[in-house]
């Protein structure tokens, strides 16, 4: 068992100003482990009550004990950089901004995977659809899937003609379907 960590009521004040004006939920719980640690609660205890791990609660309790409050922020994330350069955000964001017509497409409205395509021909950095959706997301950008229909590629006067003719059809009398035996 770990030694529980005895904070100051300093210590414990800034520790609990940080966590209820924080909006990381990891730096939130990363206060809270340290405040549970100063009530002597165990590192079993303490991983329990905030669903995480031992190791979790271990190693934040060293971070703090080594960095102090600074400690609990979270560092960079692991895994490698993105290969999404600014250039390439930059050349995303103008390629939104633009019509696809105007850019040669026979489409008026940008999908994940057509956007991802045209990026990929511009700058020669491809990404899949979903990867392309979430850094659409991370720049602010909402997108839903487009609604494929056939107005505007259909004979119009024909199609309405014939729902009409249908129309009349379904509210004939004796048009029913005879029932089944």
């Amino acid at each position: 068992m770990g030694h529980g960590i005895k904070l100051t009521d300093a210590e414990r004040e800034a520790l609990d100003l940080l966590r209820l004006r924080t909006p990381s939920a990891s730096v939130f719980r990363n206060c809270l482990i340290i405040l549970m640690s100063d009530s002597r609660d165990s590192i079993p205890s303490i991983a329990h009550h905030l669903r995480c791990g031992t190791d979790t609660v271990n190693r934040i309790r060293r971070m703090y004990r080594m960095g102090g409050i600074g400690a609990l922020y979270p560092t960079q994330p692991p895994g490698r950089k993105s290969r999404a350069t600014p250039a390439f955000i930059k050349e995303m964001k103008k390629a939104i901004a633009s019509d696809p017509m105007k850019l040669g497409y026979g489409f008026s409205t940008w999908s994940a995977i057509r956007l991802a395509a045209h990026l990929a021909k511009t700058t020669g950095i491809h990404f899949g659809d979903d990867q392309m959706r979430r850094l659409l997301r991370k720049e602010g950008y909402s997108f839903q899937r487009p609604k494929h229909t056939l107005k505007g590629k259909r004979d119009e006067p024909a199609y309405e003609k014939a729902r009409r003719k249908l129309n009349r059809l379904k509210k004939m009398p004796g048009s029913a379907m005879p029932p089944r035996s």
